[in-house]
């Protein structure tokens, strides 16, 4: 039935059948299902090991001329124009699964020329990666939304509380990258000269040595500006050979992600990837693909949602780069920056799936209020405080809080996305990217010209921003629910043709839905 049905519509040439394709499934799909979200999270976990263990290292160890954070400004400046250009028509191409298969490969030469980074090795590589994260994560947010769609119906369960479930599985999986892609750079970092001769330095020097330190401790923290601190023993790059070890363990992460999705990915087919009335089931063409991420734009809320998009950017951007060197890196040494950085992921990860599940009893408001909060009393201690190596619990303490901060952006935005444009999930998704990425772009442009103290205002001044818009857009949602509610009490032959169209139009509303047919097989 299922795939008779795809045939016929072939035969006519025409688009009718396929979009009202019926996907029938049995029951029992829902464990496969669930082996499907395990085995995107887990991809992703490996994919990312790499990269986040290597991104959190730029601005240390290619220190030089700002080459790190210059590369990965390159690396976001690409994502923002292949979230444009690239993930509706890649996914096109290629297939859900087979995007997500390419574009995890892009990623590949940026941890290889780490090998010998240089501005002209480093940077194309750069926007190689950037070009292909568009297309891979729109893949993956698709994949997620529309198996959390059947497996709402399979389970007659709310779709949003799936949805949210799923990504906040997902990314439990993915901020666990953070611990074991540091926990690679730190065991390795810490157990050759570097770490252990900055370890004696301190311990051996007497009182001499640390007098020394604490005029150098002065420009941390708030104080600290990339130009000014080349003296500082703390900020010496690693021998090659080390970070020679680390590049070649990350980039056979990226190797074993890419055959993980190859070898035990279901295709997206199977849940009727070409029926939906989404934009990859229509027949349009590459310039109607391009303008659907901007015909986005002209919705409200979509609008609304675009500050605190791009602070979600700028405080991973803050996290990666600048706490690590301006705090960390400057205060206890580069072999200490993924130590402080597990602790970031590991709460992220808990939090994530925490959550997830707790927005169907505390709703998402909740959630959001309390994950402004911790980011704004985080930047506000980051001005006063002065990083010292002999308080070294409150690194991890803001780590872990900033953490916190960071899962409630991840889980809930992510998540509100998937509800207010089911209709346009890609396009959506899109636009979440290319917000995101205008932060971090943003964020490492002015990195190495700006101080930490100039940067925590600008952050601050963006989180206020960001929630105002976000009220607003709850504010309307809840009138949206109630003007609908009343629309469909009215008996169908009463309502007027612009009731009709309302109703249609809602972006909520997915075909989807009504097109899984359950049977008890």
């Amino acid at each position: 039935m299922h795939g008779g049905g795809v045939d016929t519509d072939k035969q006519n040439g025409g688009d009718t059948a396929s979009l009202r394709e019926k996907v029938q499934l049995r029951r029992g799909e829902k464990w496969r299902i669930l082996k499907n979200i395990i085995t995107v999270s887990v991809a992703f976990m490996v994919q990312f090991t790499a990269f986040q263990g290597t991104a959190n290292l730029q601005s240390s160890i290619n220190a030089k001329d700002g080459l790190g954070t210059v590369s990965l400004s390159v690396v976001y400046a690409a994502l923002v124009v292949s979230c444009i250009f690239l993930p509706t028509l890649v996914i096109r191409k290629l297939t859900v699964k087979w995007t997500l298969c390419v574009s995890m490969l892009c990623y590949a030469p940026y941890i290889a020329s780490q090998f010998y980074p240089r501005f002209y090795t480093l940077l194309p590589a750069g926007v190689l990666l950037g070009l292909g994260a568009a297309p891979m994560w729109a893949s993956k947010a698709t994949y997620l939304t529309q198996l959390g769609q059947v497996y709402a119906k399979l389970t007659d369960q709310s779709v949003e509380a799936i949805i949210v479930r799923f990504f906040g599985f997902f990314f439990l999986a993915w901020q666990t990258a953070e611990l074991w892609g540091n926990l690679i750079s730190s065991l390795v970092l810490s157990s050759g000269a570097h770490g252990a001769a900055s370890v004696t330095d301190e311990m051996g020097n007497g009182t001499g040595g640390s007098h020394h330190d604490d005029s150098n401790l002065e420009s941390c923290g708030a104080n600290f500006c990339v130009v000014e601190t080349s003296n500082n023993a703390n900020l010496q790059r690693p021998p090659d050979s080390e970070i020679f070890e680390i590049s070649a363990i990350y980039l056979s992460c990226i190797v074993a992600a890419v055959v993980i999705i190859a070898v035990f990915l279901d295709p997206l087919s199977r849940y009727g990837e070409r029926r939906r009335g989404s934009i990859s089931a229509t027949e349009i063409s590459g310039m109607q693909l391009l303008s659907a991420t901007f015909k986005q734009l002209k919705k409200a809320n979509q609008q609304l949602l675009i500050p605190i998009t791009v602070f979600i950017g700028m405080e991973q951007a803050f996290i990666g780069a600048d706490f690590t060197q301006a705090y960390v890196s400057c205060a206890l040494g580069i072999h200490q920056i993924g130590y402080v950085m597990i602790c970031f992921g590991v709460v992220n990860a808990i939090c994530s799936i925490i959550f997830g599940s707790a927005m169907k009893y505390i709703g998402r408001v909740v959630i959001i209020i309390l994950g402004a909060i911790v980011h704004g009393a985080c930047i506000i201690y980051l001005l006063y405080w002065r990083p010292h190596p002999d308080h070294q619990i409150v690194f991890f303490i803001l780590s872990g809080l900033w953490g916190i901060g960071d899962a409630v952006w991840q889980t809930q935005i992510n998540g509100l996305y998937g509800a207010l444009f089911r209709r346009n999930k890609e396009a959506a998704f899109s636009n979440y990217r290319l917000w995101e990425s205008v932060g971090f772009v943003v964020a490492y442009a002015y990195s190495t010209n700006l101080c930490a103290r100039m940067k925590l205002y600008l952050l601050f001044g963006v989180l206020v921003c960001g929630m105002v818009g976000y009220t607003i857009v709850e504010i309307r949602q809840l009138k949206k629910e109630k003007h609908l509610k009343k629309l469909e009490e009215i008996p169908k032959q009463q309502q007027t043709e612009a009731d009709r169209k309302v109703i249609e139009e809602d972006d909520e509303k997915d075909e989807l839905e009504e097109d899984i047919v359950v049977t008890h097989l």
